[in-house]
């Protein structure tokens, strides 16, 4: 068991690894470059050269795109190494450790809730869809899996917008909380945090409810197919009992990990939403730092993505061993 955690340890962390190198390479492989996009802008509003305003703009950054990418590497990993993430090229007094530590509760907030919604709703659905499969249920979720796969989760959030923000005004347009209440563990602050992520929540929900029920169908269909199954019919065990005790559980198995996946990928598919609904999550600060080309706080955002991503993979791998005694944890 020990040598099967190191083993699972050690890939994520080389997993790990490679994915804060790609990400390095990749940003600063990207058309647009930031230090020629600000110098113009300085050289225009200044009435200076551009090579004055260059050197300039590579002071106010602290970042050079000529130095040598080896140096710059070790610079980065040098500042990972000390638990220090940089310093955004745009604001030039926040760190990228303190826009994380304030943006990524608000998006694990989001994201828990829905999850757990989507998952408590799909899988019934689908235990529904399997059970009764010659009913309408199965078309009609089908298709409503279908169209909420094929059409952009952000576009329904605009629906939303449209119809319960704008047109009927129920709910508010931006924000995570009313700039009235003060920030605080009482009851009229909780509700109105849940009054702001109403809309993003209720938009992961629809748009992620249809993929948990065809995938609890599949698994619950695989089981009814089973030789116990059968054998449980034909010792008269009541419909329920073996709904309940046979296909459910053995069904939520590989659910279970999926969800733990799950968790890690919305957090790298948070920033559409999140930008969407204006709300000060992590992923509308990806968003805008990819829009300026802020490389700093776009290594930093992406590295706790992967590092959500890796994470989730590794939680799922050990609770499927956990739950499942077939699986075997040795080597």
């Amino acid at each position: 068991m020990i040598k099967h955690l190191a083993k699972r340890f050690g890939i994520a962390l080389f997993t790990l690894i490679l994915a804060s190198f790609m990400t390095f390479l990749i940003l600063r492989a990207m058309p647009g470059d930031v230090v020629e996009m600000m110098s113009r802008s300085e050289a225009q509003s200044r009435g200076i050269s551009l090579e004055d305003a260059r050197k300039i703009v590579v002071n106010m950054l602290n970042y050079d795109p000529d130095e040598p990418i080896l140096r710059q590497m070790a610079r980065y990993y040098g500042g990972l190494l000390r638990g220090n993430l940089g310093t955004s090229m745009y604001s030039r007094t926040l760190t990228v450790n303190q826009i994380i530590a304030e943006t990524l509760p608000w998006t694990l907030f989001v994201l828990s809730i829905s999850l757990i919604l989507s998952f408590f709703i799909g899988t019934r659905l689908g235990m529904l869809m399997a059970w009764k499969r010659n009913s309408f249920i199965n078309p009609v979720i089908s298709v409503y899996s279908i169209i909420t796969t094929a059409i952009p989760n952000f576009i329904f959030g605009i629906l939303l917008i449209l119809i319960f923000g704008i047109k009927l005004k129920w709910f508010p347009l931006v924000g995570a909380y009313s700039p009235n209440i003060k920030p605080g563990f009482t009851l009229e602050f909780i509700l109105d945090v849940l009054y702001h992520a109403a809309l993003p929540i209720l938009t992961y929900v629809l748009t992620s409810v249809g993929m948990w029920a065809l995938q609890m169908r599949g698994a619950a269909m695989n089981v009814l197919g089973e030789d116990y199954i059968t054998a449980a019919r034909a010792r008269g065990i009541p419909d329920n009992l073996i709904r309940k005790r046979y296909v459910k559980k053995n069904a939520m198995l590989p659910m279970v990990t999926h969800l733990a996946m799950s968790f890690g990928t919305m957090v790298g598919g948070s920033t559409l939403i999140e930008s969407t609904f204006s709300y000060p999550g992590m992923g509308a600060f990806i968003a805008q730092a990819t829009a300026q080309r802020d490389y700093t706080m776009m290594q930093g955002m992406l590295l706790v993505t992967s590092f959500a991503v890796i994470l989730a993979n590794l939680i799922a791998d050990l609770l499927y061993s956990k739950l499942d005694p077939r699986v075997k944890t040795e080597g």
